[in-house]
């Protein structure tokens, strides 16, 4: 009946109504359509989009990135009718690029709306990485993986996780999104909320995010916080890295927080016990320890005697014998040693040690060996403009001053007849073990000849000495074995006419009397003028009774005569 009606229709009737059916059907075409699975062969899926002929889609087009597919015989699903008809008869279609249409319509919304998508990153391509977004496919740059450089990316492959869309073009189909500007905005709101919880001696886990010189700064969430080196630990650390590494999860303390500036202070030793509780009991002065030498200065040397706990010892408590020596010659940093501890000052965390207080004395083991009066030869090590340095035993050294050189020379004169390196003998004057001070003397290996001419001279002797040099104040003279002496010019006569230095001769016998014996000097000091008052005196009372009847000119003349024959008797002597 029905084939009947249709046969009876006109030819014009069927033309219109094929056309129109095939009309409908092209209008399909670049378009996303519903169809049933019909049946899935090895790695192809058949489905039923409702055409003349059903289409094939490889199976993998269902399986997201990473996973296999998951579908079976009588499953609804939308795929992108590319052509109605292909070389094969079958309709061409897509499942990945209806995928890509639903998803790039749903993504210009949300990029529109300044949304967060959802994808996951699936491959690894130049300068970064690509993502599904539901099945369109974007570019994740490497910088805006994360907000810190990643070295390994693996843990975030194949993990579905947030996106913010920073540019998309459809016409290219370029999508390019970010991580990193998802998670900056959360950490921006992390931040917030633990800044305004934020409170000194509060305890915070952190991550290790840069090293400095002066400490490292550790993220805790949001805001970062500055770990100073010195709060790193109590034992002395000489650089963070000693202790510290970038991505490492730490347990810190807020020791400071400024809310104006946000500026946060943590420590990790503030977690521990103080190791300086105590330290005073536990370290009293004259204890003999052994430690590790941690770090050296030009003033000293600081040793670990316990982790956090440090002393120093000062460049002049290192050696007995070494000064001026700098102390890395003495000691090198990790040399364990034997230090005695010097003070403690527990407020000031400081303790004094010492390191040649644990080695004997040489300046004491000397003076028990070596008492005042010993005689020792050593080396002339130096010459300065006081005396002479020489080596003693014990690598210990002595002055001899310039006034123990020569018992005749002065001793600027005297020190020219030394050199350095020169083989000398000396006698020990004298020990000063506190002051580390040894005196030596080499003219005391002589007798002192002024004091074995003293013993024969007096103050108010009258003595025959020799004219040795002429001044403009008097004239220099010699006594006996050598003494010197000086007689000024007033001295010279008890005539003034006569008080004339030039009137004297270098090696002319004068006889003088003796005003001063000044042993500080060694010098003496005479008086022509003295000895003639004293002959004049003498003169009055042999001559010069009323008895006698002489006159004064004749008592004089007398005395004269008398000086006159001594002094050629002296000149023929």
């Amino acid at each position: 009946m029905a084939v009947t009606e249709f046969a009876d229709k006109p030819k014009e009737s069927f033309a219109a109504l094929l056309d129109e059916s095939l009309g409908a059907s092209a209008g399909l075409e670049g378009t996303v359509i519903k169809g049933t699975v019909v049946a899935i062969e090895n790695d192809t899926v058949l489905i039923d989009v409702g055409l003349k002929a059903e289409g094939r889609v490889p199976l993998k087009e269902f399986a997201a990135p990473g996973r296999s597919a998951d579908i079976k015989p009588g499953d609804i699903v939308e795929v992108f009718l590319e052509r109605m008809e292909d070389k094969h008869g079958e309709a061409q279609i897509s499942r990945d690029k209806a995928r890509r249409e639903e998803a790039w319509t749903q993504l210009e919304k949300s990029f529109q709306a300044n949304e967060r998508v959802n994808g996951t990153i699936f491959g690894r391509v130049k300068g970064g990485f690509t993502v599904d977004l539901n099945g369109a496919v974007a570019f994740l740059p490497g910088s805006q993986v994360d907000i810190r450089p990643v070295r390994d990316i693996t843990p975030l492959l194949g993990t579905p996780q947030p996106f913010q869309i920073l540019k998309m073009d459809r016409s290219r189909g370029n999508i390019v999104v970010s991580r990193r500007a998802v998670l900056e905005e959360s950490r921006a709101e992390a931040r917030s909320e633990l800044v305004a919880s934020l409170k000194e001696g509060q305890v915070l886990t952190g991550v290790v995010k840069n090293i400095t010189d002066y400490g490292a700064f550790v993220d805790l969430g949001g805001v970062d916080g500055l770990l100073h080196v010195t709060d790193i630990a109590w034992r002395r650390i000489n650089h963070p890295s000693e202790a510290l590494h970038i991505g490492q999860t730490v347990k810190v303390q807020v020791v400071r927080f400024n809310p104006e500036t946000h500026r946060i202070s943590l420590g990790m030793k503030q977690l521990e016990a103080d190791p300086w509780e105590g330290v005073e009991s536990k370290y009293p002065s004259g204890t003999k320890l052994r430690g590790r030498v941690t770090n050296i200065t030009d003033y000293g040397a600081f040793v670990e005697l316990e982790p956090g706990v440090e002393g120093l010892v000062h460049v002049s408590e290192m050696s007995w014998t070494k000064k001026n020596v700098h102390p890395g010659k003495i000691v090198s940093t990790s040399q364990e040693v034997e230090v005695m501890v010097l003070d403690v000052d527990p407020a000031k965390r400081r303790i004094s040690l010492g390191l040649k207080q644990c080695m004997e004395n040489p300046w004491e083991a000397f003076h028990d060996k070596y008492p005042a009066g010993t005689e020792l030869q050593g080396e002339v090590k130096n010459i300065t403009e006081f005396g002479l340095f020489v080596g003693l035993p014990g690598d210990i050294d002595g002055m001899v001053h310039l006034s123990d050189l020569d018992w005749n020379k002065p001793g600027e004169e005297a020190i020219k007849d030394y050199n350095k390196g020169d083989t000398v003998k000396v006698r020990v004057l004298d020990i000063d073990v506190e002051k580390e001070r040894i005196s030596l003397g080499i003219k005391q290996l002589a007798s002192d000849p002024f004091e074995a001419s003293m013993a024969q001279l007096k103050k108010g002797d009258i003595v025959t000495a020799t004219v040795t040099a002429i001044t403009d104040g008097g004239v220099e003279i010699s006594v006996g074995d050598g003494v010197p002496g000086f007689i000024r010019k007033s001295e010279l006569s008890r005539d003034r006419a006569e008080q004339r230095p030039d009137r004297f001769a270098v090696g002319e016998k004068v006889d003088a009397k003796i005003t001063a014996i000044d042993k500080t000097s060694r010098k003496l000091t005479l008086s022509i003028k003295a000895r003639e008052v004293e002959e004049e005196k003498k003169a009055m009372a042999e001559y010069g009774s009323s008895d006698s009847g002489a006159s004064l000119g004749d008592i004089l003349g007398a005395a004269i005569s008398r000086s006159r024959a001594k002094e050629e008797r002296n000149e023929k002597e």
